[in-house]
């Protein structure tokens, strides 16, 4: 009688972008995949920022380092996105080949499929090339995709590059190296074996559904990540940028309930030097309790921060500052009742998640385009007009938000909100279908 032929272990490769945007979803996705799918998670990961991946690795999930040429100084620094970009994938691409031809020898395992974010254009075609499935994760929303897939049409109708302050392009030649990496972005998108998008039906089923028609590609709507998969254990600090401070979480205690502005802009986006001072005046008169994250280099141009005395004084006992906070934490808390945020996606989605509207200050990029969607769309928060004094915007939005009818209605929909969210990620709801409907592809594979 022949022996049984044993089943090779299925394992996945993820490859996330060294941004901590990017990072959290993809580690929540791979959580997702190990505990519910039950396959091996590998992630892959650049040399420069593999110490914040290791510390929010999830329990169960490997970690490998591929050289990325960079030095953290230079990851810090960077702002020229299409530029560091386009380099990661120059420089990462053998490494990854390398490490992928590793996992493929192995006897007791096989590699089924890759995920990558969008950006790894480059380790996304190796994959193909080496005959493995690659999927490519979308960190941000639906929208914003459709934003890349149309970005060459409005291009041509003359539209791209606006010159404008508040605008993700600030110059032509920036417009020429953004448009190019977005052309390669779409490109290996649509030659991949699927889209993961970090969005949920209950927000963004049209655009989900257009992003079908128009790459003809399998499209997986697994948003939010962030409730629908298992957390890491929570890390005692991020990063050395961002030691993480829990006795914000006593401090909300001793507040009354929806009393308290929670006030932070992620750990890339800044702001002037000016932008922080009205920022400040305009919390100080509002005369409302706040927690506000002020972290390394949230001034452009600065490492460090430096508040005004006279605002440190006024505040005094009503204001908490401190350099990082546990978000979700601190947006689950009962005393929180705004969120004022530069609308990055995780942070949209993880204020939608605990039902906690919004003032939106987009810094830059698709924060302009997710505050629009916050405030006119969804009508869950309000945004500071880019023509507003910030002094004066900030304290009219914070009174809108916190008294009167208007108020009251923004409240009522961000309520209902954070149920459609419990309902896309509960049992049988789209989320949760569409994450299912993930695995099974991948064990198709």
């Amino acid at each position: 009688m022949a022996p049984l032929l044993r089943r090779r272990r299925r394992r996945v490769l993820l490859l996330p972008l060294p941004y901590h945007g990017h990072i959290n979803p993809m580690l929540r996705l791979a959580a997702a995949l190990h505990s519910r799918g039950g396959l091996a998670v590998t992630v892959v990961h650049t040399e420069t920022r593999a110490a914040e991946a290791r510390r929010i690795l999830p329990p169960g999930c490997a970690l490998v380092t591929v050289p990325d040429g960079l030095t953290p100084d230079q990851l810090a620094a960077s702002n020229d996105v299409p530029a560091f970009v386009t380099a990661l994938n120059r420089n990462c691409l053998a490494p990854f080949r390398d490490i992928l031809a590793a996992a493929l020898g192995e006897e007791e395992e096989c590699v089924v499929v890759v995920v990558a974010d969008v950006d790894w254009y480059a380790p996304l075609a190796a994959a193909r090339e080496m005959g493995v499935p690659a999927l490519a994760l979308m960190t941000s929303n639906a929208a914003r995709f459709r934003v890349y897939l149309g970005y060459p049409r409005l291009c041509e109708k003359g539209y791209l590059p606006v010159q404008d302050l508040h605008v993700m392009v600030p110059d032509t030649a920036r417009h020429v190296a953004y448009a190019d990496l977005l052309d390669r972005i779409v490109a290996g998108v649509r030659q991949s074996s699927g889209l993961i998008l970090n969005t949920f039906d209950g927000i963004e089923r049209a655009d989900i559904e257009l992003i079908r028609r128009d790459t003809c590609i399998p499209v997986f709507p697994v948003g939010p990540l962030h409730a629908l998969s298992p957390a890491a254990p929570a890390p005692a600090q991020l990063s050395s940028d961002h030691p993480e401070d829990r006795s914000c979480l006593e401090w909300l205690d001793t507040q009354v309930q929806g009393s308290v502005l929670f006030v932070s802009f992620g750990t890339l986006a800044t702001i002037d030097a000016d932008e922080l001072t009205e920022l400040a005046w305009g919390l100080a008169g509002s005369n409302r309790p706040f927690v506000w994250v002020v972290r390394p280099r949230l001034v452009r141009g600065r490492d460090s921060v430096d508040l005004p005395c006279e605002f440190l004084k006024e505040t005094r006992g009503r204001g908490m500052i401190v350099r990082w906070a546990p978000q979700e934490e601190v947006l689950s808390h009962p005393a929180v009742g705004v969120f004022v945020t530069h609308c990055g996606w995780n942070s949209t989605l993880e204020s939608m998640s605990k039902g906690v509207p919004m003032i939106c200050k987009p810094c830059g990029g698709d924060q302009l385009g997710t505050a629009r969607y916050v405030g006119d769309v969804w009508k869950v928060g309000v945004r500071v007009g880019v023509n507003d004094k910030l002094r004066e915007g900030i304290q009219v939005a914070i009174k809108t938000l916190m008294a009167g009818k208007e108020g009251e209605a923004i409240r009522n929909r961000m309520k209902e909100m954070r149920d459609v969210v419990s309902k896309c990620i509960g049992k049988g709801g789209s989320s949760d279908l569409a994450l299912q409907e993930l695995i099974d592809f991948i064990d198709l594979s």
